[in-house]
Protein backbone atom coordinates (compact mmCIF):
# COMPACT_ATOMS: atom_id res chain seq x y z
CA UNK A 1 0.00 0.00 0.00
CA UNK A 2 1.49 3.38 -1.06
CA UNK A 3 1.22 5.95 1.66
CA UNK A 4 0.51 10.26 0.18
CA UNK A 5 2.23 11.95 2.97
CA UNK A 6 0.77 15.69 2.51
CA UNK A 7 1.89 18.73 4.14
CA UNK A 8 -0.42 20.38 6.70
CA UNK A 9 -0.41 23.96 6.06
CA UNK A 10 -0.57 22.94 2.03
CA UNK A 11 -2.92 25.34 0.04
CA UNK A 12 -5.19 23.52 -1.73
CA UNK A 13 -6.70 25.05 -5.60
CA UNK A 14 -9.61 24.26 -7.20
CA UNK A 15 -8.62 26.19 -10.17
CA UNK A 16 -5.99 26.61 -12.58
CA UNK A 17 -3.62 29.80 -12.13
CA UNK A 18 -3.70 32.28 -14.15
CA UNK A 19 -0.29 32.29 -15.29
CA UNK A 20 -1.31 29.08 -17.46
CA UNK A 21 -3.98 29.86 -18.94
CA UNK A 22 -1.45 32.83 -20.32
CA UNK A 23 0.72 30.21 -21.27
CA UNK A 24 -1.65 27.83 -23.34
CA UNK A 25 -2.60 30.70 -25.43
CA UNK A 26 1.13 31.91 -25.94
CA UNK A 27 1.29 27.97 -27.16
CA UNK A 28 -1.73 28.01 -29.61
CA UNK A 29 0.01 31.37 -31.01
CA UNK A 30 3.13 29.61 -31.07
CA UNK A 31 1.42 26.87 -32.93
CA UNK A 32 -0.17 29.08 -35.32
CA UNK A 33 2.57 31.10 -36.14
CA UNK A 34 5.23 28.37 -37.10
CA UNK A 35 2.95 26.71 -39.19
CA UNK A 36 2.36 29.84 -41.10
CA UNK A 37 5.92 30.27 -40.88
CA UNK A 38 7.23 26.73 -41.72
CA UNK A 39 4.45 25.49 -43.56
CA UNK A 40 2.98 28.15 -46.46
CA UNK A 41 4.93 27.45 -49.53
CA UNK A 42 2.48 26.89 -52.05
CA UNK A 43 -0.82 26.42 -53.50
CA UNK A 44 -4.48 25.96 -51.57
CA UNK A 45 -2.03 24.97 -48.18
CA UNK A 46 -2.73 29.33 -47.21
CA UNK A 47 -6.39 28.25 -47.66
CA UNK A 48 -6.15 25.40 -45.18
CA UNK A 49 -3.67 27.52 -42.65
CA UNK A 50 -6.36 29.99 -42.54
CA UNK A 51 -8.93 27.99 -41.35
CA UNK A 52 -6.98 26.42 -39.07
CA UNK A 53 -5.62 29.91 -37.76
CA UNK A 54 -9.63 30.42 -37.18
CA UNK A 55 -10.49 27.50 -35.22
CA UNK A 56 -7.59 28.52 -32.76
CA UNK A 57 -8.47 31.90 -32.77
CA UNK A 58 -12.44 30.34 -31.54
CA UNK A 59 -11.36 28.45 -29.53
CA UNK A 60 -8.89 31.09 -27.30
CA UNK A 61 -11.69 33.62 -27.61
CA UNK A 62 -14.74 31.68 -26.30
CA UNK A 63 -13.07 31.05 -22.54
CA UNK A 64 -11.62 34.67 -22.76
CA UNK A 65 -15.28 35.86 -23.31
CA UNK A 66 -16.45 33.47 -20.59
CA UNK A 67 -13.60 35.05 -18.29
CA UNK A 68 -14.36 38.60 -18.69
CA UNK A 69 -18.36 37.93 -18.13
CA UNK A 70 -17.34 35.98 -14.96
CA UNK A 71 -15.50 38.76 -13.62
CA UNK A 72 -18.41 41.10 -14.65
CA UNK A 73 -20.96 39.61 -12.92
CA UNK A 74 -19.36 38.05 -9.65
CA UNK A 75 -22.68 38.11 -7.69
CA UNK A 76 -23.96 35.24 -10.02
CA UNK A 77 -21.14 32.59 -9.45
CA UNK A 78 -20.63 33.48 -5.73
CA UNK A 79 -17.12 34.00 -6.29
CA UNK A 80 -16.20 36.93 -5.31
CA UNK A 81 -12.31 36.90 -5.40
CA UNK A 82 -10.09 36.58 -8.56
CA UNK A 83 -6.92 33.88 -7.52
CA UNK A 84 -4.30 36.15 -6.78
CA UNK A 85 -2.05 33.96 -5.35
CA UNK A 86 1.85 33.72 -6.64
CA UNK A 87 2.96 30.96 -9.35
CA UNK A 88 5.10 29.75 -6.98
CA UNK A 89 3.05 29.06 -4.19
CA UNK A 90 0.05 27.76 -6.00
CA UNK A 91 2.67 25.16 -7.53
CA UNK A 92 3.67 24.31 -4.43
CA UNK A 93 -0.12 23.81 -3.19
CA UNK A 94 -2.54 21.18 -3.85
CA UNK A 95 -4.89 20.77 -6.75
CA UNK A 96 -8.03 19.24 -6.47
CA UNK A 97 -9.57 17.36 -9.11
CA UNK A 98 -12.95 15.21 -9.09
CA UNK A 99 -10.47 11.86 -8.23
CA UNK A 100 -7.93 13.02 -6.24
CA UNK A 101 -5.77 15.47 -5.14
CA UNK A 102 -2.01 16.19 -6.70
CA UNK A 103 0.78 18.45 -6.28
CA UNK A 104 -0.27 21.92 -8.34
CA UNK A 105 3.49 21.43 -10.11
CA UNK A 106 2.22 18.12 -11.55
CA UNK A 107 -1.18 19.43 -12.44
CA UNK A 108 0.55 22.36 -14.76
CA UNK A 109 2.83 19.77 -16.16
CA UNK A 110 -0.51 17.50 -16.91
CA UNK A 111 -2.14 20.91 -18.48
CA UNK A 112 0.37 22.23 -20.29
CA UNK A 113 2.08 18.93 -22.11
CA UNK A 114 -0.15 18.05 -24.45
CA UNK A 115 0.03 22.02 -26.18
CA UNK A 116 3.65 21.89 -25.54
CA UNK A 117 4.21 18.63 -27.43
CA UNK A 118 1.95 20.03 -30.67
CA UNK A 119 3.35 23.19 -30.88
CA UNK A 120 7.15 22.58 -30.39
CA UNK A 121 6.64 19.24 -32.44
CA UNK A 122 5.15 21.39 -35.31
CA UNK A 123 7.44 23.40 -35.04
CA UNK A 124 10.45 20.45 -35.16
CA UNK A 125 8.83 19.13 -38.00
CA UNK A 126 8.89 22.38 -39.94
CA UNK A 127 12.38 23.42 -39.14
CA UNK A 128 13.56 19.63 -40.17
CA UNK A 129 11.55 20.19 -43.61
CA UNK A 130 13.13 22.96 -44.52
CA UNK A 131 16.22 21.95 -43.98
CA UNK A 132 15.77 18.52 -46.07
CA UNK A 133 13.89 21.00 -48.76
CA UNK A 134 16.85 23.22 -48.91
CA UNK A 135 19.50 20.32 -49.31
CA UNK A 136 17.20 18.40 -51.52
CA UNK A 137 17.55 21.68 -53.40
CA UNK A 138 21.24 22.39 -53.25
CA UNK A 139 21.94 18.62 -54.38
Amino acid sequence: MTKHIMGHNRAIFDGLHPALYKAMVGLAIWFAVSAWMLFDDSGYISLILAIITLLFLIAILIPVALWRTWRRHPEVSGDHQELSVPFHDWTAGTFETWQCRIRGSEAAVQVLLPIMAVAFGLTAIGVVLHFVGASAGAA
